[in-house]
């Protein structure tokens, strides 16, 4: 799992794009406000949008948990009532209680082996709760290949063995969820997205799929590496009348446990 340094105010610069597909994920949660106790939500990045989950389920006690420290250092200092951060890899960390509805954001596809994994999250899971996540299944598109294509070069040896990002097809998904006995919903959906400013797709890659190879190199290296990147972007993704185009395909599962 990426453990390098993340920054915050570079992730949250598209705001608005990264919190429509959390927000197409929990609208798919059918989970009955006056049941739900627990809430969990597995890399919650700076918490904007965890604060919400107190919103849609008042009441709850709802944790988000994040292994970046960057991330739950820029969490709300004085968060509702009820709302909690922790500085933890969901891969270690368990819930005191039965969840009620446990949420991950565009965290997974950093998790090696995270089809697996899904058999210990569901064990976190209340009878009768819901485990829903939402990855990227984009990393066939020229932003990502064209980084893996110059990242692969003879002059960026520190590149080649860096753990990356990746995801699985949804079928995938539906069997592990069916084989875990949950009832499941897998589908997809391509945002095409419009971006503004100059070199967008860059920034955009500079909050996330980008980061792993920024950690990695140091000075000059970088710079480098950044400039080279980003005339390729500029090449794939030519601004319009209206502005960059990208698109970006995303892959949601919703499971139920059995009562």
């Amino acid at each position: 799992m990426f453990r390098g340094v993340w920054d915050p105010d570079r992730y949250l610069t598209f705001a608005g794009q990264r919190a429509r597909p959390f927000t197409d994920l929990i609208a798919q949660v059918a989970a009955d406000p006056g049941t739900v106790a627990e809430v969990a939500d597995l890399g919650c990045g700076p918490g904007t949008l965890t604060v919400g989950l107190a919103r849609r389920w008042p009441g709850a006690h709802v944790v988000g948990v994040d292994s970046s420290a960057q991330m739950i250092a820029a969490t709300p200092a004085d968060p509702p009532a009820g709302v909690e951060f922790v500085h933890a890899d969901l891969r270690d960390w368990a819930p005191e209680r039965p969840v009620d509805v446990l949420l991950s954001n565009a965290t997974l596809q950093w998790v090696p082996g995270h089809l697996e994994l899904l058999a210990r999250l569901a064990g976190h899971v209340a009878p009768g709760g819901w485990l829903a996540f939402q990855i990227p299944g984009n990393f066939a598109e020229p932003a990502h290949v064209l980084l893996r294509e110059l990242a692969a070069g003879d002059r960026w040896p520190a590149l080649h063995d860096l753990e990356r990002p990746s995801a699985h097809e949804p079928a995938a998904y539906l069997d592990a969820l069916l084989d875990l006995g949950l009832a499941a919903d897998v589908w997809e959906t391509t945002y095409v997205q419009l971006l503004q400013g100059d070199d967008a797709v860059l920034e955009w890659m500079s909050g996330t799929g980008l980061r792993p190879y920024l950690a990695a190199l140091s000075g000059a290296e970088r710079d480098v590496f950044v400039a080279e990147y980003r005339d390729l972007l500029r090449t794939a993704y030519p601004p319009g009348p209206h502005g960059t185009v990208l698109p970006y395909r995303r892959i949601f599962a919703v499971g139920r446990k059995p009562a």
